[in-house]
């Protein structure tokens, strides 16, 4: 049997049982892929990450319980951390090749900052299975891999029912659908569901901001920004409209660390 270490890091927040949960597994070398998606499932959380080393970095893929992603946020984020405050880290960023390209996280005071890149959303007609998963319908809509509805109040976020039966007659793979609006106590919020999947509602979703910083600084011409996912656990993310690409900057804890078997 293989051992392998196994830590699971909450993302995008200050405390435990907040943010997103992901798992991160280091690798010495690729297990068949077959392998990391039972590993996924079997650790039932949004996503679990696998890295192993290559040349000055990483080679980083994310596996949610159902699909490999292209890209993923909090995993990244919970990835850079456990290599940083576990694996003693000593550099002042770290590197990683992915399926979305080169990506860097930096360290700024108790923060991860994701350097990702930018998908600005366009305007899209909305497809009549999501329009009617929906309990109330988005002022606009937009799409990059994800559909971005817009809505006119954070309370429409909060409340916001889904009728997941007539949602997964549809497949966005490996897209979801971002609801989004203004924020009260913070520049926008959001959340994000995926069709089809173990999970339907994601607790915080890094990669969904790609399309919501350009957005949402545009639309309110600032550069920095904050932002508020109000799923149950919530997540706070501090971004920034570089352009080509976007910042996002959140903390992450660590709950557990241990071994698994295959």
């Amino acid at each position: 049997m293989t051992e392998l270490n196994l830590y699971q890091v909450d993302a995008f927040t200050d405390h435990v049982f907040g943010g997103n949960p992901a798992c991160v597994v280091p690798l010495e070398s690729w297990l068949p892929d077959d392998q990391l998606l039972l590993l996924a499932r079997e650790n039932a959380v949004a996503e679990t990450a696998f890295f192993i080393p290559q040349g000055d970095g990483y080679a980083l893929r994310w596996f949610t319980p159902d699909i490999e992603m292209d890209l993923c946020g909090h995993a990244t984020l919970a990835t850079a951390h456990v290599i940083k405050t576990i694996l003693g880290y000593g550099k002042d960023k770290i590197l990683f090749s992915s399926a979305s390209g080169q990506l860097e996280v930096s360290f700024k005071h108790d923060l991860y900052v994701l350097d990702f890149p930018s998908r600005k959303p366009v305007e899209a007609p909305l497809p009549d299975i999501i329009s009617r998963a929906l309990d109330r319908q988005p002022l606009a809509v937009l799409k990059a891999r994800d559909y971005v509805l817009v809505y006119g109040a954070e309370s429409d976020i909060r409340d916001i029912r889904i009728n997941r039966q007539v949602l997964d007659q549809i497949n966005l793979d490996p897209g979801g659908v971002i609801v989004t609006a203004q924020g009260s106590d913070s520049d926008f919020v959001s959340r994000f569901f995926t069709p089809q999947a173990s999970i339907l509602e994601d607790p915080v979703t890094g990669s969904a901001h790609c399309s919501l910083i350009p957005y949402w600084s545009e639309r309110l011409q600032k550069k920095e920004l904050t932002a508020h996912q109000l799923s149950e656990r919530v997540g706070t993310l501090y971004c920034t409209d570089m352009g080509e690409r976007v910042l996002i900057a959140g903390n992450a804890r660590t709950y557990s660390a241990g071994k698994c078997w295959i």
